[in-house]
């Protein structure tokens, strides 16, 4: 859950915003170019075209009285057919002429490649100058420190009943009485030694920067916010509890009723700083409008456990976590000493063990989804890698459904990165790698991204500009973009593949091995047309166990003409959930057959013809544990037993490329592959 952190520039020189006069100016030079300097006849000296056109057919044995009608009625549609032309042709020019000049209208995205975004440098930038300039203050950040006070129920322990939140404060140079939204992001890597950051007053190299230098000018207040037991915030590390909502939500508060608020909240940040955001919307608070979750979790346990099956990090993260904030030896360690310092380390072991809540209500404590559904009337942007390591997808979808089902306004952006911001292209190519999002590079780097959350936050924030498409954006591993009303898309077809029919077993066995690598391969014949496989591909497979126990971890790959493969999707399940939800089910080992109903991660794919599928199936992979219930899992082949593959007509789609990367990473990329 890391964060990672960047090397933060201000903007390339020469970006020069034309804005007022300058903007007026430059259009009527432009219009000069546009004037027509051929020979210019006297209007004396032409013939009126009436007479022209009647002494034509005159000659020809016309009746002029009875072409008057019909002239006239001739004449309307060429002068509208005209119109429209000139007004199709101008209007043409003239965007050709405001690129040129760096005049900036909002377009859809779909028209944003055509514009000239900045694609060279390391992030992305607004393409619009805001007005204002940062507030100046006494410290080399221009910013301010505040506590914000709140009271802590004693079931908290530690500092209860006097809880204390650490927040920097940046706010724009705006006319007296001028009330501005403030954007908030929320975490613990804020003046944390044990992360080396610097002071809640200087601005995250991560995205703190980006959003004073280019959104604060536009009339925005921004805020950096310690959550408890991190940076000067007292009391314990909650590790997303209670005590650490409880907090976020009173600093939420406090930046909606301060005297330059306008009353209006915006929360943002990735992995745990985009966690955050989902704790606040749990509250249903008035000032939180809107929030921006990348790679965010919906629920602790749902960043390590997938239909029981644990990470192997799961077990002992929360004592690294726990281990890393609070207790170091000082005078506040009484002021951090809380229940879950107690009861955290242990739920990670247990969860492996046995499942579940093992003991009270850690975990559900720490899930949101369910209250944001009730509470929450704010809007939602949601941001995803679909090859995030850290937070899986599934944190992404179908959540996007059931927001847009509880009537919440959101809108999706779904590339084929990793644990990272959309706009980075170093970062994209470094952690990428074949069938791990490399084949969506440089197209997965979106340089509109900043210029997206200016309009996002001037609609839900300040009400101006018009309302944002609430759709998702989702990108395919070979790189295009298209936009859905839904992610899973509604309408698709369903691909049923039975292993032993279809799927051919060509690895001759029919056992799991509790070994971890041992275990069935199945591949189809060549494709006959290309697929387009999306959403959550789902594996339903009858087997039988030794015991009462036993995982499946299955991995989906595209195969070519040469037999070479890359991973396209996985899935994993502990055999004691394999209905699917969190109830445990028991079964007659040996003798009853149960169907594991398992569920791949999100993919969005594109198989060309020609091309295999293979899926392989062992005990464990991809950084899991083998199950705390070992067992050998036979799997029983036939009709009930088969890959389901939902495919999308692209014919049906609308696609779209953005702005084409221009920085050394993806140049160097592209220019390598040609």
């Amino acid at each position: 859950m890391g964060e990672d952190c960047c090397d933060h520039d201000h903007g390339p020189e020469g970006h020069v915003h034309v804005k007022g006069a300058a903007s007026e100016t430059a259009v009527l030079e432009a219009e000069l170019i546009l004037e027509d300097d051929s020979p210019v006849i006297p209007k004396s000296e032409i013939p009126p075209i009436g007479e022209l056109i009647g002494d034509f057919l005159e000659s020809r044995g016309y009746n002029r009285r009875r072409l008057a009608l019909a002239a006239g009625a001739f004449a309307v549609v060429g002068i509208l057919t005209v119109v429209i032309l000139q007004s199709v042709i101008f209007d043409g020019i003239v965007d050709d002429i405001k690129q040129d000049i760096g005049i900036y209208e909002r377009v859809p995205v779909w028209e944003r490649g055509e514009w000239p975004y900045i694609t060279e440098h390391p992030h992305s930038y607004v393409m619009e100058f805001g007005p204002y300039s940062i507030l100046e203050t006494e410290n080399e950040w221009n910013s301010t420190h505040h506590f914000v006070e709140f009271i802590l129920p004693m079931t908290e322990g530690g500092s209860a009943p006097n809880g204390k939140v650490s927040l920097g404060l940046w706010l724009p140079d705006v006319p007296e009485g001028t009330k501005v939204p403030v954007i908030a992001e929320f975490g613990p890597y804020f003046d944390e030694t044990s992360v080396q950051t610097g002071p809640v007053e200087q601005p995250g190299t991560w995205l703190g920067g980006m959003i004073i230098d280019q959104i604060l000018p536009h009339g925005f207040a921004f805020a950096q916010v310690s959550v408890m037991g991190t940076g000067r915030s007292n009391h314990c590390m909650d590790l997303m509890g209670n005590a650490e909502q409880l907090g976020v939500d009173a600093a939420v508060t406090w930046l909606g009723t301060q005297d330059w608020s306008n009353g209006r909240v915006a929360m943002i940040g990735k992995s745990y700083d985009g966690s955050t955001p989902w704790q606040a919307a749990t509250f249903g608070n008035e000032h939180l409008a809107t929030i921006v979750p990348i790679s965010g979790l919906i629920g602790v346990m749902e960043l390590m456990w997938k239909n029981g099956s644990s990470e192997a990090r799961a077990p002992f993260m929360h004592n690294g976590v726990y281990g890393s904030y609070g207790i170091d030896g000082d005078t506040e360690d009484i002021g951090n000493m809380c229940p879950d310092y107690i009861i955290g380390p242990g739920t990670g072991v247990g969860a492996w063990m046995w499942g579940g809540e093992a003991a009270g209500t850690y975990w559900k404590e720490r899930y949101f989804l369910d209250r944001v559904l009730d509470n929450y009337e704010g809007s939602v942007y949601l941001i995803q890698g679909m090859h995030d390591w850290n937070v899986d997808p599934h944190m992404a979808v179908p959540v996007i459904n059931q927001l847009k089902d509880a009537g919440i306004d959101a809108k999706g952006l779904f590339g084929q990165w990793d644990h990272d911001y959309p706009d980075r292209p170093d970062y994209h190519f470094d952690r990428s790698g074949e069938g791990r999002g490399r084949e969506g590079y440089p197209q997965m780097t979106r340089f509109d991204w900043m210029q997206d959350l200016l309009e996002w936050f001037d609609f839900y924030l300040l009400d101006e500009g018009e309302q944002p498409g609430l759709w998702i954006e989702i990108q395919t591993n070979q790189g295009q973009w298209r936009l859905e009303d839904r992610y899973p898309p509604e309408g698709m077809t369903t691909l049923a593949l039975d292993l032993g029919g279809a799927l051919s077993n060509v690895a001759g066995t029919t056992n799991i091995l509790p070994t971890g690598s041992t275990g069935p391969v199945y591949e189809t014949a060549p494709l006959e047309e290309d697929i387009w496989i999306a959403g959550l591909p789902r594996l339903h497979v009858d087997v039988t166990t030794a015991t009462i126990g036993g995982q499946i971890y299955a991995v989906l790959e595209d195969c070519n003409e040469n037999g070479s493969c890359i991973h396209i999707g996985h899935a994993i399940m502990d055999l004691r959930y394999h209905e699917g939800g969190t109830e445990e089910q028991t079964w007659l080992p040996l003798f009853e057959t149960i169907n594991a109903k398992m569920e791949f991660f999100t993919m969005d794919v594109q198989v060309a013809a020609g091309h295999t599928l293979r899926l392989s199936l062992a005990s464990t992979g991809e950084d899991y544990l083998p199950a705390s219930t070992s067992s050998v899992v036979t799997i029983q082949e036939g009709a009930s037993s088969n890959l389901l593959l939902d495919l999308i007509d692209p014919a049906e789609k609308l696609l779209f490329d953005p702005p084409t990367c221009t920085h050394t990473a993806c140049t160097d990329w592209t220019n390598s592959t040609a």
